[in-house]
């Protein structure tokens, strides 16, 4: 059955996400209750999210890249930019987005496209944002550079909090969370290796 996409999603927070979510869904000819059942997510957070109400939080976008059998990068917004240079030179408008603004966080891809073993990211944490309440892992490696504001950062049940000019590193396997409980937004500069998106 092809369902009709509502005109507000192209006004909503993640109408990128939305939107591929649901055609890679239809595509499959699953039921919003059939990927429900394979994911754990509720038929009504599916729902807003493939609408753009809502974000999925970091753990449930890896499930749904895993059952969609594609890399979390599919659910980044598309350059906007036709490429400009070497193929080692990513410019500021070509930047690949991950809007999580249901969230409070918004992903940008600092590193080129490619096979390497490295990922940047520019990581704005709204005041208010965060992960969720639930840590989440994977395989490699994080570090990063708060560039302004402040971050709280949990790994392993330990809570810190970093401010412009900390850095951190931590191996990612260990349960991991971030948030800006601040009046200001927060800026880090975060290395993730191997690259996830």
């Amino acid at each position: 059955m092809n369902e009709e996409v509502p005109d507000s999603v192209t006004d909503s927070p993640t109408p990128v996400l939305g939107l591929r979510l649901r055609g890679m869904r239809q595509r499959r000819d699953w039921t919003l209750q059939e990927l429900s059942a394979r994911s754990g997510l509720s038929v009504g957070m599916l729902s807003q999210i493939e609408r753009g109400i809502s974000s999925p939080s970091i753990r449930s976008l890896q499930k749904l890249a895993e059952i969609f059998a594609v890399p979390i990068g599919w659910f980044f917004s598309d350059a906007g930019a036709a490429a400009q240079g070497p193929g080692w030179v990513l410019r500021r408008a070509q930047r690949r987005v991950l809007d999580l603004s249901a969230k409070g966080i918004t992903k940008e891809l600092l590193a080129p496209e490619g096979d390497g073993s490295i990922e940047m990211m520019l990581i704005t944490v709204e005041p208010g944002g965060s992960t969720g309440e639930a840590p989440y892992s994977h395989a490699g490696e994080d570090a990063g550079t708060v560039i302004e504001g402040v971050l709280g950062l949990e790994v392993d049940g330990t809570t810190s909090t970093l401010q412009a000019g900390d850095s951190f590193r931590f191996a990612s396997t260990l349960p991991h969370r971030f948030w800006n409980n601040g009046p200001l937004r927060c800026v880090v500069v975060w290395a993730v290796t191997p690259p996830l998106y």
